[in-house]
């Protein structure tokens, strides 16, 4: 196998198989790597960089599980233990509104003690502030639980989710899927196949959903390459994957950071983004989430493949609880900058892809 080879069916439209994906990942030739996947998104998108104005709600950081690369998660009684209330809830999303935002991004801990009203009033709490703001909430992991709290199935959890408010989901919680790898990551948290087997019902609900990957901790080239390939026939059978984000692993505060260093660097990063462009021939959006990634990474990123950067996201916790050094936030002319910078062309997206405004 060449990577000549491989630009060929690149250029002739001809799906890479899982061999050509690994190849790539082995790959010495990040910039041969990067131009193809540029190539291909340039075909999708042209010079176009989605980003959206959001706001981020972590509404607690309790949780049942403790999965090692969390920096997250506490118990009721640990110090900075917390829980939101629904006042609390409310202003920050009206605080999101006032500040331009048409998305409220939540995610929290698996509480023990919270009940599945909770949830609905939570939701219902959002959509009054404003019918404008989209609810993109609860991760797979995180449906899976509340069916349980509920005592429903996930088609009728997600029912009741939809009739408070639930516009479509976030892609957390899948990790790496195959289980050797989760195993040492998060053996209490729901399996791959669970996570596969929720999406496919949320698909199936209606509902748009993103996914992702947690990368650059224990796994290797070919569990990432077999994630993708999980994900990619997921897609072709439900075609409800809005993005792809690869989420570089931070290494602080958490016992999987000391197992070695497992920082996944600028070039493994450019690397990961560019052959999920490659390889996820179905999906149409690659996103760089420069919260993890840092600012110039996720610039650079741009021409490797990705059309996305997310969006102003506000007060993100989870990701900064594990060591990321970059901003909490971001203003909308400063991803407007960044992307021009980039020779890139920004277009403001609402959350499920509609475009809003072209600067």
């Amino acid at each position: 196998m060449t990577i000549e080879q491989i630009t060929e069916k690149v250029h002739n439209n001809i799906r890479l198989s899982d061999d050509e994906a690994l190849f790539l990942f082995e790959s010495a030739d990040l910039l041969a790597v990067g131009e193809l996947a540029a190539l291909v998104n340039e075909r999708k998108n042209g010079r176009r960089v989605f980003f959206n104005v959001n706001r981020h709600i972590n509404h607690t950081n309790i949780c049942v599980n403790r999965c090692k690369f969390c920096a997250f998660s506490r118990t009721a009684d640990e110090p900075g233990a917390y829980c939101y209330d629904l006042d609390e809830i409310r202003r920050r999303a009206e605080e999101a509104l006032a500040q331009g935002a048409t998305e409220i991004h939540i995610v929290g801990g698996l509480h023990p003690d919270l009940p599945f009203d909770f949830y609905l009033d939570m939701l219902r709490t959002v959509r009054e502030v404003s019918p404008l703001l989209h609810i993109k909430a609860f991760t797979a992991v995180e449906i899976d639980f509340l069916a349980g709290l509920a005592r429903l199935s996930v088609p009728d959890t997600l029912t009741a989710l939809k009739s408070a408010g639930l516009g479509s989901l976030p892609g957390g919680g899948a990790e790496i899927l195959a289980q050797p790898v989760r195993d040492q990551l998060c053996p209490e948290k729901i399996s791959g196949e669970r996570w596969l087997a929720v999406m496919a019902e949320v698909h199936r609900a209606g509902l748009k959903s993103n996914a992702t990957m947690l990368y650059g901790h224990v796994e290797s080239h070919a569990d990432r390459v077999d994630h993708m390939r999980r994900l990619r026939e997921l897609q072709d059978e439900t075609g409800g994957f809005q993005v792809f984000i690869p989420l570089a692993f931070q290494s602080e505060n958490n016992p999987l950071g000391h197992l070695k260093n497992p920082a996944s660097g600028g070039v493994d990063d450019l690397k990961t983004l560019a052959v999920a462009r490659l390889y996820l021939d179905n999906f149409a959006n690659i996103k760089a989430y420069w919260v993890m990634l840092g600012e110039k990474i996720a610039q650079v990123s741009l021409a490797f493949g990705v059309n996305d950067l997310d969006g102003t996201v506000v007060e993100e916790k989870i990701g900064h609880d594990a060591g990321a050094d970059s901003p909490k936030a971001m203003s909308r002319d400063g991803i407007i900058a960044m992307i021009r910078k980039a020779g890139r062309v920004p277009v403001e997206r609402d959350t499920l892809y509609n475009e809003l405004r072209v600067f």
